[in-house]
Order: structure tokens, then C-alpha cells, then sequence
């Protein structure tokens, strides 16, 4: 697992995902791909079903992220819809 560090650079992305994706392991493994690729942020889920995860890095690390997420075994994406957020000065990525 890569090493983690305090990060206020590159871009963060508000990503809400649709679908089978409470009750499946989405936010375990949101956290293990997003430490993986070093990113920093959030996953919680939402009370009508959704899960919203604020993410932070490399565009290239977050499009991966979300291609993740939609293979993701037992998990099924139906939608997301991606919004630009504002950089944030934090370490780690944690479930809320």
C-alpha cells in the first residue's frame, strides 16, 4: 500500500454512485483502491441508496478509481455523476 501523505494538490471530484451499491462492500473497497492510488478523501452512504465519495489527486488516479468501482465485483454501477470540488489540505481516504 502506498504511503500516506497530506495533499492539497491536483483536483478532487464530488463522485455519486447509483445502483447496487450499499450492502456490498462499496465504501471497504472505495478506501483499499483509493489508498492503493494514492489518493485522499471520503465515502459515505446516502440515505436514498447512493453512496457520494469526495476524492482527491491525479485526474488520471480518480478516472481510475471510478473504472474500478464499476468493476467491482458484487457491485453494480448503474450511473455516477462526477462534480468538481474544492481541494482540501488532508491525509488518508475515510469511511464516514
Amino acid at each position: 500500500m502506498k504511503a500516506v501523505q497530506e495533499r492539497e494538490s491536483g483536483v478532487r471530484k464530488r463522485i455519486v454512485f447509483y445502483g447496487r451499491v450499499q450492502g456490498v462492500g462499496f465504501r471497504y473497497r472505495a478506501k483499499y483502491n483509493a489508498l492503493e492510488l494514492g489518493l485522499t478523501g471520503w465515502v459515505e452512504n446516502g440515505w436514498d441508496g447512493s453512496v457520494t465519495m469526495e476524492v482527491q489527486g491525479s485526474e488520471e488516479h480518480i478516472d481510475r478509481l471510478i473504472l474500478h468501482m464499476c468493476r467491482e465485483r458484487f457491485i453494480e454501477v448503474d450511473r455516477y455523476e462526477v462534480s468538481a470540488a474544492a481541494l482540501q489540505k488532508e491525509h488518508g481516504f475515510h469511511i464516514r
